[in-house]
């Protein structure tokens, strides 16, 4: 199974394909989509949109995991951020890519066993579980490869691997 991860974002979408069989991870692509700020957001998201329609095409993965929205305080930025999951969203559907979509509580769980985790223990296990030498730059990288073994993962458990 290939799978494209992807955390979302405005400035940085991290994204990361794997490819999963009976347990074993390997990671095939990864990086991060950067978007420059003082950009008109239109053509952000355009950016963004083509950006993932391209690896979707070079790669075309069985499905896209991708973290599910979460703000705090910042409604603005939540709002932008809503934004470009939509052209994600978009450019997976337009491939015929299934979305599948979790929470980061789910990611932490899923990974490192406590829904609660420290960020550096998900990047450790990442790296881990994919036999990197390093754990990936940025961390919007690193934690879409982790949304993408949450997936495997989830397959794995619930469906058993093919």
């Amino acid at each position: 199974m290939v799978i494209l991860g992807i955390d979302p974002g405005l400035a940085t979408v991290g994204y990361g394909v794997i490819s999963a069989a009976g347990g074993d991870f390997r990671a095939l692509e990864y990086g991060a989509v950067i978007t420059k700020p003082h950009t008109l957001l239109e053509r952000r998201i355009a950016r963004i949109y083509d950006e993932v329609s391209a690896i979707l095409k070079r790669h075309k993965p069985d499905v896209v995991a991708i973290e599910e929205l979460f703000f705090n305080k910042n409604v603005k930025t939540a709002i932008d951020v809503a934004q470009c999951r939509g052209a994600i969203l978009l450019a997976a559907e337009k491939c015929g890519v299934p979305i599948y979509e979790y929470t980061p509580l789910q990611i932490k769980q899923n990974l490192v066993g406590y829904g609660r985790a420290e960020k550096g223990q998900v990047m450790y296990m990442t790296k881990l579980l994919l036999h990197l030498d390093e754990v990936p730059k940025p961390d919007d990288t690193a934690d879409a490869l982790a949304i993408a073994i949450c997936h495997a993962n989830f397959v794995s458990h619930n469906y058993g691997w093919s």
